[in-house]
């Protein structure tokens, strides 16, 4: 008898039971395998909860973040998102810009208690011969390109748009290539009334009659403010860059000689100017250039004391109201404070007695927390403090918008056809 072929019906049946029972098991995990694998994340994930998500990712990963999907590019490029993540997103960042040798652009990133740097190229397809920073606002920064013309520029979204003024330089008192020699004052800040950022500029003709001119980023036109102009606009020596803050651009003179009504104010809402009083100390002769700040969401006003071998930072802790400026001192040589941190340190770029040269935290008290050295800090060169942001400009928004429905109708007279 063949052993190998002798075989138990009663164990095949049972094997063939088991068999199949386990069989509509296995096609079960599989189909669910199957499912589990073609769930996208919009069907783990609701719209709204990606929105939370992404309004608490910091700005500089949003722009690469569009990758992801169509749906997250759309999201992330709605200027209302963009909005809603400049003002309430909880990790802003803050950078200390300025460029290098006309060709190269720093970023040092100031995060708490801590600080890196960036470096890119500008957004020019020739090197100019001359570049320079004359402000920011909002994630825009503003400056100068030879011969006659301001950029506006995201660092971040690459946008930039350039601007010519040409039509000033003809009737201007003193012909000098380079800005900021050619205006008395100049400024750029942003109108939330008509969602549109204002570039302000105050001059002087051959005649020696003092004119205002704004330029509109919405109409993309110069305006003249002649008859806005203060009185006190050719009785000081002023600080020509513009400082914006809560709504206003704020100018001081080079040396302050007196406190009273020495702040000079452009409401841009309103178009009309005012001026507010500076510390009521006495300011001595010692003290050297006068430089404005927003320094912890408030305003702040800087300069060197000679005699105290100290840096005098004066902080406006309630807008307006001249009994809350607040004194504190620095021991630099030359110390440009950079901003505020919630706990209280200030940083700034600058160099001391003992010829430390970088970017430090000093607490309230004066005292050295910290000193970044190896970060570029070229001290005279002009900066601007930049808060990044994805904000397209107004007429940026209205181009898109126009060309959206350019497609639209070309595509509705294509089915027509």
């Amino acid at each position: 008898m063949n052993c190998e072929k002798l075989s138990n019906p009663s164990m095949d049946k049972k094997k063939k039971r088991k068999h199949m029972g386990n069989k509509p098991k296995e096609e079960s995990t599989m189909e669910k395998k199957k499912n589990h694998k073609s769930k996208s994340i919009y069907d783990i994930l609701s719209l709204e909860l990606i929105h939370i998500v992404l309004m608490r990712v910091p700005i500089r990963h949003l722009a690469r973040l569009k990758c992801v999907s169509k749906l997250w590019y759309s999201l992330i490029s709605d200027p209302d998102f963009a909005e809603l993540h400049f003002h309430h997103s909880p990790v802003a960042t803050n950078a200390c810009f300025f460029i290098e040798n006309e060709a190269m652009v720093y970023f040092i990133y100031l995060d708490d208690n801590d600080a890196s740097q960036k470096v890119m190229s500008p957004p020019f397809k020739k090197k100019p011969s001359h570049f320079a920073v004359l402000g920011s606002c909002r994630g825009f920064i503003l400056s100068y390109r030879d011969p006659h013309f301001l950029v506006v520029w995201n660092l971040l979204t690459g946008f930039s748009k350039r601007i010519s003024y040409s039509h000033i330089v003809a009737r201007l008192k003193y012909y000098v290539v380079r800005l900021p020699y050619k205006f008395h004052l100049y400024g750029f800040g942003y109108d939330a009334s008509q969602d549109d950022y204002l570039v302000v500029v105050a001059w002087q003709d051959k005649d020696d009659h003092y004119h205002l001119d704004y330029l509109s980023l919405r109409t993309n036109s110069w305006i003249n403010l002649d008859a806005a102009l203060s009185n006190l606009l050719g009785s000081y020596n002023w600080n020509p860059p513009g400082l914006f803050f809560n709504g206003t651009i704020h100018w001081v003179p080079s040396v302050l000689e007196a406190y009273r009504d020495v702040i000079l104010i452009f409401d841009l809402k309103e178009r009309t100017f005012s001026t507010l009083s500076a510390p009521e100390q006495p300011v001595k002769s010692a003290c050297s250039y006068s430089i404005l700040a927003v320094l912890g969401g408030c305003l702040g006003l800087y300069y060197r004391n000679y005699d105290s071998r100290k840096t005098e930072i004066w902080v406006m802790k309630e807008y307006k109201v001249h009994s809350t400026w607040t004194l504190y001192q620095i021991p630099c040589e030359v110390f440009q404070p950079v901003c505020f941190y919630s706990h209280g340190d200030i940083i700034g770029r600058g160099y001391t007695f003992s010829d430390k040269r970088g970017y430090f935290i000093h607490n309230v008290r004066g005292d050295l927390l910290k000193h970044f050295k190896n970060l570029c800090c070229p001290i005279r060169r002009a900066y601007a403090v930049y808060t990044e942001s994805l904000l397209p400009l107004p007429s940026d928004i209205k181009d898109k918008d126009k060309k959206n429905k350019r497609k639209e109708n070309c595509h509705q007279i294509h089915h027509q056809v």
